[in-house]
């Protein structure tokens, strides 16, 4: 009997039934579940097994960067599986020589050596170890508007919310400075976060101090743009203390913001940077921890205690290549910055129009608006970690008419895939100035 590998298609309510039955949906009660049924998706969209149409306003999660179903890497996933589907991590192959290659030549500054993971919560999970073993020092500091994964170590350097029913008392880990306060819609002084940085430097010992573990710009808690002279100033820290820099560009890396990687847009090397999500646009799993090579030499002649059956994964690879030779030909990165400038004038419409929006921000095209019941109070659409009949009827609306997005707290996300054009930006946009008419009917004068 021949193996049915695709079978007929199901149905949009038979996919969610036996999903729900037979698998565990992630940071949600299974009861509240309410998964959208995928058949297939191209572009900037996806549809249901129905044909209802959907407008990716995250690029699921902030990662499908050059859009879905490129078939220019559908081809170079199939070309590899043809080839070579796995090579374990002992042996050297084709895609891995080259991909690690063409990250050194894209990387910031002198940063060329890469340790390929399976996404990125592993791969800051292995810049901890590296930083740790390179050094021999253990405390990790980093902030609590944050989110560097679900694993063991990384849940515990997160601050975000997630991290609560996850801790797992790892030591070493110090809380420091965020660059905005909550409920506040503009970054504080720099030279105050940077001297509250430098006082816990001072307090917890720079000897002891592995790394500042740091997203450049803050993902899910915010998109949390730092003010000029901040992401300098934790460098020059990390260099006077002999820290070593960790950018957390998992969310970030790979033309999100506007240009390679966030960091370009400060001028600042660090000394390790964590990648995943756009590195293969999603496409398949991969993740890197990419060092400068002084860190990687501390391994010439001293075992690196870090290993995944999946490490430099030659599918993976493949894909990554692929991946990036689309961002390179179809210069996306080019268009993301050039889109993040409509994007800008489209949040500040809504700001303009809306008197529910109490702030909007976005670098390239990683944005996002912040409702509020009252702008001169900034108190906020929903509490911090939670919701409200106002944020959940606007998130229904989005759903409803077409669009998906994340609806966080009282946020609405705004980050489509790097390809978009400015037709479909303002067929997003009309759908959540829609959703933006419920909010304000929630605003206290």
């Amino acid at each position: 009997m021949a193996l049915e590998v695709a079978p007929k298609t199901m149905s949009g309510e038979e996919i969610v039934a036996l999903s729900k039955k037979y698998t565990l949906y992630e940071w949600a009660a299974q009861s509240h579940a309410d998964p959208i049924p995928v058949d297939h998706a191209k572009g900037v969209y996806f549809w249901t097994p129905e044909g209802k149409r959907y407008i990716d306003f995250n690029s699921q999660l902030m990662s499908v960067n050059i859009g879905h179903g490129d078939q220019r890497v559908i081809d170079a996933i199939v070309a590899q599986a043809a080839k070579l589907t796995y090579a374990n991590p002992f042996l050297a192959h084709e895609p891995r020589a080259r991909l690690g290659q063409k990250l050194a030549e894209l990387l910031p500054g002198d940063i060329d050596v890469s340790f390929f993971t399976n996404g990125g919560a592993e791969a800051n999970e292995n810049a901890i170890k590296l930083a740790r073993q390179s050094t021999g020092k253990h405390k990790i500091l980093a902030a609590y508007r944050s989110y560097h994964g679900a694993t063991g170590g990384v849940i515990a350097a997160t601050g975000d919310p997630r991290r609560w029913a996850a801790e797992t008392g790892v030591w070493g880990i110090v809380r420091m400075p965020d660059t905005y306060r909550w409920g506040h819609p503009e970054p504080e002084p720099v030279a105050e976060t940077l001297g509250r940085l430098e006082e816990i430097i001072m307090f917890e010992g720079p000897q002891t101090i592995a790394a500042i573990l740091l997203e450049p710009v803050v993902g899910t808690n915010g998109i949390l743009i730092p003010p000029d002279g901040y992401i300098q100033g934790v460098r020059e820290l990390c260099t006077r203390y002999g820290i070593l820099m960790i950018a957390d560009e998992v969310m970030t890396g790979f033309g999100r913001t506007g240009e390679w990687f966030a960091v370009n847009h400060w001028n600042v090397v660090p000394d390790i940077i964590t990648l995943a999500k756009g590195l293969t646009s999603s496409y398949i799993p991969l993740g890197a921890v990419a060092m400068r090579r002084q860190i990687a030499d501390v391994f010439r002649d001293k075992v690196f205690f870090g290993g995944l059956t999946y490490n430099s994964h030659p599918m993976g690879c493949a894909t990554a290549l692929a991946a990036l030779g689309v961002l390179e030909e179809d210069d996306l990165v080019g268009n993301s910055k050039r889109m993040g400038a409509v994007m800008r004038r489209h949040h500040q419409a809504m700001y303009a129009k809306h008197p529910s929006v109490g702030a909007v921000r976005n670098i390239g095209l990683f944005g996002i608006l912040e409702l509020v019941r009252n702008r001169k109070t900034f108190e906020t659409m929903a509490p911090f970690n939670g919701t409200s009949d106002t944020m959940k009827a606007v998130a229904k609306y989005i759903r409803d008419h077409g669009m998906y997005t994340f609806v966080r707290w009282h946020t609405i996300a705004t980050n489509p895939p790097l390809c978009i054009t400015e037709e479909q930006l303002a067929e997003g946009f009309e759908i959540i100035d829609g959703a933006l008419d419920i909010a304000d009917q929630d605003v206290v004068a």
